[in-house]
This record gives C-alpha cells, sequence and structure tokens, in this order.
C-alpha cells in the first residue's frame, strides 16, 4: 500500500505525516477531534498550558476508547509516540 504525505494540525502546530493510502479521513477526524476536545477543555476551564490542556485530552480520549473496547486489547505503542513527540515539541 502507497503513503500519502499530510500536513496535520494540533494544538496549533502543523504535523508532516505520512500514512496509508486509505486512511487519510481517519488520521484528519482524529486530529479534529483533539482540536475540537482541546476548544472544549479551553472554553470550559481555566486552562490555558497547551500541554496541559493535550494531557487532558489524551486522557479522555484514551479514557473513551477503552471504555468503547473493554474485552480488546489495544496497542497503544503509536498513540503513545506520537503523544510524546507533541509533547516534546511543545517543551521546546
Amino acid at each position: 500500500m502507497s503513503k500519502i504525505s499530510l500536513k496535520i494540525v494540533v494544538a496549533g502546530r502543523t504535523y508532516p505525516l505520512n500514512v496509508n493510502e486509505g486512511e487519510e479521513k481517519k488520521v484528519i477526524k482524529a486530529a479534529d477531534d483533539i482540536n475540537k476536545s482541546i476548544k472544549l477543555l479551553q472554553d470550559n476551564y481555566a486552562v490555558k498550558d497547551m500541554q496541559d490542556l493535550l494531557a487532558m485530552t489524551a486522557l479522555q480520549l484514551a479514557t473513551k476508547t477503552s471504555s468503547i473496547s473493554q474485552n480488546v486489547e489495544a496497542d497503544y505503542s503509536e498513540i503513545e509516540e506520537s503523544l510524546e513527540n507533541l509533547l516534546k515539541e511543545i517543551g521546546n
């Protein structure tokens, strides 16, 4: 399967990604969901620090995902790696 190059904006930062053909809609939707969650947290809480907002969003999405697939063991290594990279970028 061929790769497609995308530029995804998460938390106001642009990230270049290479994704498998056919997965671009899923990746774009995931980025949109993350950005919507961050916006919702910003609007409802006095949290301004983007790292805190990303951590809170990651926690919400992980909780949501785990409740959907309670009986299915998921591999979160890619998600964890992506979040670690985002946190490193924000920390700079």
